[in-house]
């Protein structure tokens, strides 16, 4: 089992040739994945309103859906971004290093800076923007405090720990004839 990456009104997605793509995941239209990135089973990346950028080594865990409203704001992910499970991002910006918990939502403009950090399940309102060393939360998200030392490190571990994951799982697809 593949990956589905699709064309969509002459876009093409470009992947890196050192980033994994899991089987399972769907990856349409105006995307482009950097070098050493990942993006997990069941994530969906449709580029068909607009466009999605994915920077090197930052990951998309398993189930999360990025997109964007026609002609509206790009769905940008800088470098070592962590992106937990289940994640809902839509025409926002989430910067070099910036991370989002699981289940997390993150809409149209909002901006999450170098390590911000968006903590599991908070809702991220249109244009809010999530300051480096912040740490917000809730439903609607607001700051809650200022991050704890080394906290602001989290993604950039993180993102760290599934590059490596990501090439045993290329590796154990590859010895199971499944190819990545």
């Amino acid at each position: 089992m593949q990956p589905l990456i699709l064309p969509y009104h002459g876009k093409t997605p470009k992947i890196d040739d050192a980033a994994f793509i899991a089987p399972g995941a769907v990856v349409v239209g105006d995307v482009e994945i950097g070098p050493d990135a990942s993006v997990w089973y069941g994530c969906v990346l449709r580029g068909d309103a607009g466009a999605i950028r994915i920077g090197a080594r930052s990951n998309v865990q398993d189930g999360t859906v990025i997109h964007m409203d026609d002609g509206g704001t790009p769905t940008l992910i800088g470098e070592d971004v962590l992106i937990g499970h289940k994640v809902m991002l839509h025409g926002c910006t989430i910067e070099d290093r910036g991370f989002v918990g699981m289940s997390a939502t993150v809409l149209d403009g909002a901006v999450v800076k170098s390590g911000g950090l968006v903590a599991a399940n908070a809702f991220v309102t249109p244009g809010k923007t999530v300051s480096a060393g912040e740490l917000w939360a809730g439903s609607p998200a607001k700051m809650i405090r200022e991050l704890r030392e080394g906290e602001d490190k989290w993604a950039e571990l993180g993102a760290a720990h599934y590059v490596e994951t990501g090439k045993k799982h290329i590796a154990a697809l590859n010895a199971a004839g499944h190819g990545a």
